[in-house]
C-alpha cells in the first residue's frame, strides 16, 4: 500500500465553508468523479458517504469531519469534509492542523458569510494554502463577480479568477478556462463527460482581457514571471502554472473556480487545481516539534527513514469497533503490531489494527507512511493533540488549542440502571470532543455538561441515547 504513490503525488485537503455552501455535496461529487462511488449521494435524501451519522442524515448537516481517500490522475487525495456550524468549530480546527491545503466553498448567491470568515482565519493561523470554489452558480441571484469582490473586501485575500462562467442562473452551462483558453461544457446530467470547445464568439474579447489580467497579476507577485513579463516574452502555460503554484503555496493568492456541485458541473477542474496548485507533504516547510526532556526544537521531515512522529487529531468511539484514533504521520512510519511512545503521557502504546478510512467504511492496511493520514484501533492512553513517536527520539508536536465551552445544561439519568451507563457514555463522548466538558456541581450534586451551543449539546445527548442506549432527563440550557 505504502509504495503505490510517491510523496509528491499526495494531497491532504479539507473542504471548508459556511453552513449550506455545499461542502458535503462537493465532496460527494469528488468521490463520484474519482470512481469511489457508483451513484451520486444526496444530502436531501440522506444518502451521502461523508454524512454517515443518523443525526447528520436527519438534519441534513455535517456534525463530525469525515476522512475519505480518492485517486485522481495518479494522485492520492486525502479529503476531509468539515462541518460549517460554529458549534462544531473544533472539528474544523483539528482538521486544519493536519491538512496541507484547503478548498473553500462559497455560495454564489450569498458570497462571503460569517462562518466563511471564521474558517478563513483558522486556515490563516495554520498557514494552509487554499483555492476557492464558487458553488451554486445555477441559483437565482448567483453572481461570480460579486463573490470575488466579497472575497477581496471581507477576507482581505487576493483572488485570481481562473474561469468565466458561461450563462448564469438557470442558463449556467459551462465555464471558460482562462489557462487553456477553452470552453468546457457538461452536457449530460451526471456531468461525467466534459466537452472542450472553442470559446463562444461573444465572450472572446472578455476572455482575452481576463487572461491578460491574470498573467499581469501573477507576474506582479512572482519574480520569475515578472522578469519574463518585463522582457516582453510570451509566458507559456507550464511556466504560468508553476508561477501560480508558487504563489498559492506562499499563500499570496487564492485561485477562484466556479460551478454547481448539485448539477455536477465544475467539479473536475477543481480536482485538477488541487493536483496542480495545492501542496504535497514535501512542499510544506518542515514541521517543528519540541524535545520533552530539554525543550530543544526538532525539525521533522517527511522521510520514512527518520524516527516516527505522528499527531493524533481525532478520537472516535465506535460502538462496534471500540476506540478509533485518527492520526497524521509527519516523519517515519506507523507499522501495525509495533509499539509507539506517547510523549505527553510518557506511556508506550501498541499499534493495533491500522485502517485507511473511507467515512464510516474502512480497509485494513499494514503501514502508514509520512505525509499520510490513517486511523488505528486499540490506543488506550492517547487523546486529541497527543504525539506518537519513537521512544529513543521523543518529540512533542504543537498541540491544538480549542475554545472554551459557552453553554451548559444539567442532565440526570432516568433510572438507577442508567446511572453508570450515563457516566461511561459521557466520558467517552468527552474523549472524542475537546469542546465538550462534563463535571459534577459541588452544591447541587447535578451532572453538568458544557458545549459550544444548543445544537452541539442536542446532538451529544441524542448520540448518548442512541449509541449508548442511555435514557436521561435534560434541564434548560444556561
Amino acid at each position: 500500500m505504502a509504495e503505490e504513490f510517491p510523496l509528491e503525488r499526495y494531497r491532504n485537503i479539507g473542504v471548508i465553508a459556511h453552513i449550506d455552501a455545499g461542502k458535503t455535496t462537493t465532496t460527494e461529487r469528488i468521490l463520484y468523479f474519482t470512481g469511489k462511488t457508483y451513484r451520486v449521494g444526496s444530502v436531501d435524501d440522506g444518502t451521502t458517504v461523508t454524512d454517515w451519522m443518523p443525526q447528520e442524515r436527519e438534519r441534513g448537516i455535517t456534525i463530525v469531519s469525515a476522512a475519505v481517500t480518492a485517486e485522481w490522475k495518479d494522485y492520492r487525495i486525502n479529503i476531509i469534509d468539515t462541518p460549517g456550524h460554529i458549534d462544531f468549530t473544533a472539528e474544523v480546527q483539528r482538521c486544519l492542523r493536519v491538512l496541507d491545503g484547503g478548498v473553500v466553498v462559497f455560495d454564489a448567491v450569498q458570497g462571503v458569510e460569517p462562518q466563511s470568515e471564521t474558517v478563513w482565519r483558522q486556515a490563516d493561523r495554520y498557514h494552509v494554502p487554499r483555492i476557492c470554489f464558487v458553488n451554486k452558480m445555477d441559483r437565482v441571484g448567483a453572481s461570480y463577480d460579486d463573490t470575488i469582490e466579497s472575497i477581496k473586501d471581507r477576507l482581505g485575500a487576493v483572488p485570481i479568477p481562473m474561469q468565466i462562467p458561461i450563462g448564469s442562473e438557470a442558463a449556467f452551462r459551462g465555464v471558460v478556462d482562462l489557462l487553456t483558453m477553452q470552453a468546457i461544457y457538461w452536457n449530460d446530467d451526471l456531468g461525467k463527460d466534459m466537452v472542450y470547445e472553442d470559446i463562444p464568439a461573444d465572450m472572446k474579447d472578455e476572455a482575452i482581457q481576463k487572461r491578460a489580467a491574470l498573467v499581469e497579476m501573477a507576474s506582479g507577485l512572482d519574480d520569475d514571471l515578472m522578469i519574463q513579463f518585463l522582457d516582453g516574452h510570451e509566458i507559456g502555460l507550464d511556466e504560468l502554472k508553476a508561477g501560480l503554484r508558487r504563489l498559492v503555496l506562499a499563500s499570496k493568492v487564492t485561485l477562484v473556480y466556479c460551478g454547481s456541485s448539485l448539477r455536477n458541473k465544475g467539479v473536475q477542474p477543481v480536482l485538477d487545481a488541487v493536483v496542480d496548485f495545492l501542496p504535497s507533504p514535501l512542499d510544506i516547510p518542515p514541521v517543528k516539534g519540541m524535545d520533552p526532556d530539554n525543550d530543544e526544537e526538532i525539525e521533522l521531515h517527511p522521510n520514512p527513514d527518520e524516527p516516527l512522529s505522528a499527531l493524533v487529531f481525532k478520537i472516535v468511539s465506535d460502538p462496534y469497533m471500540g476506540r478509533l484514533a485518527y492520526f497524521r504521520v509527519y516523519s517515519g512510519k506507523v507499522v501495525s503490531g509495533v509499539t509507539a511512545y506517547n510523549s505527553r503521557s510518557r506511556r508506550r502504546e501498541r499499534i493495533g489494527r491500522l485502517l485507511r478510512m473511507y467515512a464510516d467504511r474502512r480497509e485494513d492496511i499494514t503501514e502508514v507512511g509520512p505525509g499520510d493520514i490513517g486511523a488505528v484501533l486499540g490506543l488506550k492512553e492517547s487523546f486529541t493533540g497527543d504525539t506518537l513517536c519513537d521512544q529513543n527520539h521523543p518529540v512533542i508536536l504543537e498541540t491544538i488549542q480549542f475554545p472554551e465551552p459557552v453553554i451548559s445544561v444539567a442532565i440526570e439519568p432516568k433510572t438507577t440502571a442508567d446511572q453508570d451507563k450515563m457516566a461511561d457514555a459521557l466520558h467517552r463522548l468527552a474523549e472524542e470532543d475537546p469542546t465538550f466538558q462534563v463535571h459534577v456541581d459541588e452544591n447541587t450534586g447535578q451532572t453538568i455538561i458544557r458545549g459550544m451551543g444548543e445544537l452541539h449539546l442536542d446532538v451529544i445527548v441524542d448520540r448518548m441515547m442512541r449509541e449508548f442506549r442511555v435514557q436521561a432527563n435534560i434541564g434548560r440550557p444556561r
